[in-house]
């Protein structure tokens, strides 16, 4: 039995897709199409079978995946060594993809860590992307900050808790004063903020709920560029309070509690169940998820 079948089945099943699969075992495409042939023969199944330009794992496949991965788990705990973490000469790069707003929270406390406890160790901050992508499973990232739950199953997801959503507007704007009525709120200029540009979201369905429709005027990509626009016009944007806590300082921007049932913010730290056991990551994993804790108030 060649064991690196197994490993081969497992990407395969975790991705759908041979060119993936190879891309992931760092195979050529051809490689895999006669790996992908061999596994069929040894298992007298068909394991994945092109649907238009999809491949579609078959009924085995499917009952297969759960053992196939715990199996490949099995055998790398087996085969890697039991590791003890030196930070003085650890010497690696990590990836770290959150929002702008998540970055800014993070980075002065990350890196001041890493200057000091781990001084080879380098991080990168990447952007959130403008669809869905899986760099995690790829590994292209290391680390995921964000408010959505991973829908993969290969993909391990913490929530570390939650934020409230408040209104954010400039210094001496009309909202600094008086009661913030819902239809106050509403009837203001407001700018969203969404990677896809997006207009209207959970929050304009709350409002429609009370009969009220908001003025959207515009919509930026990042947070920061929301809030600066905030403090430059008489436009009101929503944001997470304890998350944007630093860029709402920097700017000067004044926040209240929107007069409205919103469901608060998770955040949720993910990454790929490969990294579980390995040290380093570990060590990272436990960096940020001590510093969103306190800056959370947890």
């Amino acid at each position: 039995m060649d064991l690196n079948l197994l490993m081969a089945l497992d990407a395969l099943l975790e991705e759908n897709s041979v060119a993936a699969a190879a891309d992931r075992m760092r195979l050529s495409a051809p490689a895999m199409s006669r790996t992908l042939a061999r596994i069929r023969r040894a298992t007298g199944d068909d394991i994945l079978v092109r649907t238009g330009r999809t491949m579609t794992p078959t009924p085995r496949a499917l009952a297969l995946r759960e053992e196939t991965r715990d199996l490949v788990n099995r055998a790398r705990a087996v085969l890697t060594p039991v590791q003890t973490l030196h930070l003085d000469s650890l010497d690696r790069t990590f990836t770290l993809r959150c929002h702008d707003a998540l970055g800014t929270l993070l980075a002065p406390a990350l890196t001041t860590t890493i200057a000091r406890d781990a001084p080879n160790v380098r991080i990168r901050f990447l952007a959130e992307p403008a669809g869905d992508v899986t760099d995690l499973a790829r590994g292209h990232t290391d680390l995921e900050v964000g408010a959505t739950r991973p829908a993969r199953p290969e993909i391990a997801a913490e929530v570390l808790g939650s934020d409230r959503v408040v209104a954010v507007f400039r210094a001496g704007h009309p909202f600094a004063e008086g009661e913030l009525t819902l239809a106050r709120f509403a009837a203001a200029g407001h700018v969203t903020v969404s990677r896809r540009g997006r207009l209207h979201g959970v929050l304009d369905e709350v409002l429609a709920a009370h009969g009220l429709r908001r003025r959207v005027l515009a919509a930026l990509p990042t947070t920061t560029a929301a809030l600066e626009l905030v403090a430059q016009t008489d436009l009101v944007t929503v944001a997470a309070e304890q998350v944007c806590r630093p860029s709402l300082t920097r700017f000067g921007l004044g926040a209240r509690p929107v007069p409205a049932e919103l469901p608060p913010v998770p955040l949720i730290l993910a990454w790929h169940h490969r990294y579980d056991t390995d040290p380093a990551h570990a060590w990272l994993r436990d960096q940020v998820r001590t510093i969103l804790h306190t800056m959370l108030g947890g």
